[in-house]
């Protein structure tokens, strides 16, 4: 199993969702981020003064798939999150050692 984490665009949350439903994902999680990449943010005006904005507002989706969904849950994230700008995102994929589902106790792809 892989958990999936893409750091996408606030307005590209609801398309990901969609577009990841359809493709056979049944749970995941969403968490409201901050951050900076190679654009290390960018300056402002406000009230005559000028400031940085040094973290940038993100959402964070988190997905666990079987190996076998690897290659289609990434190519949907970068299809429909991608707009051609800096600022696009990152996708991280790593191993899982082991799912437990607390309520049953289910381990493994049952525990998806």
């Amino acid at each position: 199993m892989k958990k999936i984490e893409a750091v996408i665009r606030h307005y590209k949350l609801e398309d990901v969702k969609n577009a990841l439903t359809a493709a056979g994902v049944e749970g995941m999680t969403v968490t409201e981020v901050r951050g900076f990449g190679r654009q290390r943010g960018h300056k402002e005006m406000y009230r005559g003064a000028e400031y940085t904005v040094d973290f940038l507002p993100k959402v964070k989706l988190e997905v666990v798939v079987t190996e076998s969904m690897v290659r289609e849950i990434v190519d949907t994230i970068i299809r429909v999150a991608r707009t051609g700008q800096i600022g696009d995102g990152k996708i991280f994929v790593t191993d899982l050692a082991e799912v437990i589902r607390i309520r049953t106790g289910e381990t493994s792809e049952e525990a998806l």
